[in-house]
């Protein structure tokens, strides 16, 4: 009886491999991960494949939240200068080309006397 099972079994297994030959090499690779397959930690992408939640905020300062195709956290739309007071034109043109830094003298010391720093030498 144990032999008959054995050669049934047997029979029923050669049967699977003929009717599946590919179902054997499904699993090419190893089970376990290591270094080499998650070395790749963000994948740069022109296209995204779903729209992502976001804050914009208007150039009078309101805010809309909507959805955008790259995930950021805020957008700011840009302020148009011609649309904007003179004075307050200039304010920002200053804030964002700063002047050049003034090249300050150095003290030129002329005349040093030794002997009010000799407590500090190490003898």
């Amino acid at each position: 009886m144990a032999a008959l099972s054995r050669t049934l079994g047997a029979l029923r297994q050669d049967a699977i491999r003929r009717w599946l030959p590919l179902a054997r090499h499904l699993h090419a690779s190893s089970a376990h991960g290591n270094s080499n397959r998650t070395s790749v930690a963000h994948i740069r992408r022109q296209v995204y494949g779903r729209l992502y939640p976001m804050l914009l905020v208007k150039t009078d300062g309101s805010t809309v939240h909507i959805r955008y195709k790259e995930p950021k956290k805020i957008l700011m739309l840009p302020v148009d200068s011609n649309t904007l007071p003179e004075a307050e034109r200039r304010a920002r043109l200053r804030r964002q080309f700063p002047s050049k830094f003034k090249v300050k003298k150095e003290e030129v010391f002329e005349e040093i006397n030794l002997d009010e720093y000799k407590r500090f030498w190490k003898k």
